[in-house]
């Protein structure tokens, strides 16, 4: 392997790691155009050594070319759990992670000369991610979640008619908190799943208007 393959192959890497790094930064996830990029260049590195240790090596010694390449794929999990978040019983970022799988797999096709592959996929991955969530936004409607904290009577129902006003207007609440407060009040904290063609301002509304409710607020 000359080392202009070597150079060529790490700006390839580069190259289709920031095109998805980009589709990510410009939507704001926690991995952006750089992160994308390192990833798919460091793989891409991998592979090399890992080639290159085999053809020196493979007449004396039992080498595996693809060991130092294996560790990337079950490596790059570490990354991407620090990706993914926990929102009451929502996890987003899931995205995130496994796009950071895919192009450490982008980059390991570059590594071993695959660039064909590594190209289609690239530009595949770039359909799915721009392409899609307007499928899904089509089919299944855009919706959006936002936290919600009611402060309330502490009396029998008072959850139940919560449940019966977010009902009426197709809210789904994802999860939900008790607190006792002093006297008679009770904090109901939300987490509410809210159609597209409904704004948090009409929730609060509805919800402004039972009996016995001391406040209303948003947390995000």
């Amino acid at each position: 392997m000359t080392i202009y393959e070597v150079v060529f192959k790490l700006a390839l890497a580069g190259i289709l790691g920031g095109l998805i790094g980009l589709e990510r930064e410009s939507l704001s996830r926690p991995a952006g155009l750089r992160t994308y990029t390192l990833v798919c260049v460091g793989s891409t590195l991998a592979m090399i050594v890992s080639i290159d240790i085999y053809l020196q090596y493979y007449h004396t010694v039992n080498a595996d070319p693809g060991r130092i390449a294996a560790q990337v794929v079950s490596g790059i999990g570490f990354l991407g759990a620090g990706t993914i978040m926990r929102e009451g019983s929502t996890v987003q970022g899931l995205t995130t992670a496994a796009g950071l799988w895919v192009v450490a797999c982008i980059g390991l096709a570059v590594g071993a000369g695959l660039y064909l592959p590594a190209v289609a996929t690239t530009l595949l991955i770039l359909f799915v991610l721009i392409y899609f969530i307007r499928f899904e936004q089509r089919f299944t409607g855009r919706r959006e979640y936002k936290g919600l904290v009611l402060v309330v009577e502490d009396r029998p129902g008072q959850v139940g008619v919560i449940g019966s006003v977010l009902g009426e207007m197709n809210v789904l609440i994802k999860n939900i908190q008790l607190n006792r407060l002093e006297g008679d009040d009770l904090e109901i904290e939300l987490l509410l799943q809210i159609p597209s063609n409904t704004s948090v301002e009409q929730v609060m509304e509805q919800l402004g208007e039972m009996q016995d409710i001391r406040s209303i607020y948003r947390l995000n």
